[in-house]
């Protein structure tokens, strides 16, 4: 049995993979963020604001659920050596009931009241703000499991999250992930935070129906509103800290140097190797910038995936 099936098979990925053995349907990692037929929230409405978020504290890299690299349905994922200054924006979703009590990436029980998610590349466990950037909310997340394996979806949220996010009706939302230093947790956790919290709407319970969150045109029905800005929007004139996109961390040089050499090919003439030090020793980081906003980031990214080079995200430094 191969390295990547060993890696996977206590995780949710492998369970839906077994379950939709065959099925033409795009199935997901941890539960796919309810896009599923047959996952919905609990029975029973649940007070979610009773819920504490996750506290960021640190802890040892799992030993499980953090391979070099992974493979999913044909795609490999690279799993990062570390968590810091990563920052992205994109989709995310969550996943529920159906998946309650099963072994996360990690070999953790998953409890969908529990303050936790699921990211294809973060190691395991990583601390994470996860903003709602249509209407301000924000949540401290533990990512202890492997997804979503689905088309643009960045993280995966435990159903408790999504619900205190405002997310979980309609299945999913805009957000942006922020990694947090455990050892220093508050003065991230105020730079991450939105400038004004708009008046939230009151939290409904999404309707226990099969297969509610399965259907594609989802996102085309219900327009989300302009995303709020954010601080680090606000703050990048500021001496928050210069905005680049890292595209890949290695800790081979000769590996970062070959990536940095595709970029340049491609007329990316920013793109080049910062060494520095990780857990696990030398770490060479490919990244390009700056930029002078988080936007032209997000632009440059668009124009990076269409090509297929590294994994793109912003960082704050």
């Amino acid at each position: 049995m191969s390295r990547t099936v060993r890696f996977l098979l206590p995780s949710l990925a492998i369970a839906l993979i077994v379950q939709l053995g065959g099925c033409g349907g795009g199935a997901g990692g941890s539960g796919g963020g309810g896009y599923l037929a047959g996952d919905r929230p609990p029975d029973e409405d649940v007070d979610v604001s009773n819920i504490p978020d996750a506290v960021p504290r640190p802890e040892p890299r799992s030993r499980y659920g953090n391979p070099e690299s992974y493979t999913v349905f044909g795609k490999r994922y690279h799993v990062m050596e570390s968590a810091q200054g990563y920052v992205e924006r994109g989709t995310a979703s969550w996943y529920g009931k159906k998946f309650h009590g099963r072994l996360t990436s990690n070999r953790e029980p998953y409890d969908m009241l529990g303050m936790t998610a699921a990211h294809k590349s973060l190691p395991l466990p990583t601390f994470v703000r996860v903003t709602n950037l249509d209407n301000g909310r924000s949540v401290v997340v533990r990512v202890n499991d492997r997804g979503p394996f689905h088309g643009d979806r960045i993280i995966d949220l435990s159903y408790a999250a999504a619900m205190k996010l405002g997310i979980a009706q309609k299945g999913t939302g805009h957000v942006e992930v922020r990694a947090l230093d455990p050892s220093s947790p508050s003065r991230q956790v105020a730079v991450a935070a939105p400038v004004a919290t708009p008046v939230a709407a009151p939290v409904v319970a999404p309707v226990a129906s099969d297969g509610v969150r399965s259907n594609p045109n989802e996102r085309a029905l219900a327009q989300p509103s302009p995303p709020a800005e954010s601080v680090a929007d606000d703050a990048e004139g500021a001496g928050a800290g210069d905005v680049y996109l890292q595209l890949g961390a290695f800790s081979s040089q000769a590996n970062a140097e070959k990536l940095v050499s595709q970029l340049r090919a491609a007329r990316f003439e920013t793109a080049r190797v910062i060494p520095g030090q990780g857990a696990g020793g030398a770490i060479y980081r490919v990244r390009m910038g700056p930029f002078s906003a988080v936007r032209d980031a997000d632009l440059m990214t668009v124009q990076i995936n269409a090509l297929g080079l590294g994994n793109p995200h912003v960082v704050i430094d």
